[in-house]
């Protein structure tokens, strides 16, 4: 089974490569000892339950930087924003589409709630550069 950046990968699949390309280093060498950390570190990660974690830091390393600015909620008035965010939905530095432009959530520089700062997500800024 072929492992593909950015996929679900097998465990099991890449453990066996692992264990192939191994075989072409002697022993104590270098570029084993390398490949056994490797494949110590990724059972570790499996056995500690992190898999799905460390599934998504290793995408991350394989999409663009533009492709993994995602908004986590998109609204269609500003009116619906606020009411979310009153009601304490959200996260300080949550990225948020509002009527199709993007937002991030930040603190009030006076008081202690929270408010959008508008900040265009990557497909706007895609727009203003077409002619």
């Amino acid at each position: 089974m072929p492992i593909k950046p950015g996929s679900n990968f097998d465990v099991d699949a890449v453990m066996a490569v692992l264990g192939t390309v191994g075989e072409r280093f002697q022993e104590g060498t270098p570029e084993d000892e390398a490949l056994r950390i490797a494949a110590v570190a990724l059972l570790y990660i499996r056995d500690r339950e992190q898999l799905e974690d460390y599934r998504e830091y290793f995408r991350r390393f394989f999409v663009p930087a533009t492709e993994s600015v995602v908004a986590v909620r998109s609204f269609p008035t500003s009116e619906e924003a606020d009411v979310w965010l009153a009601q304490g939905q959200g996260n300080e530095g949550d990225l948020v589409r509002i009527a199709g432009k993007g937002f991030r959530i930040i603190r009030e520089r006076k008081g202690s709630g929270r408010m959008f700062l508008r900040t265009p997500l990557p497909d706007e800024m895609a727009q203003v550069d077409e002619p």
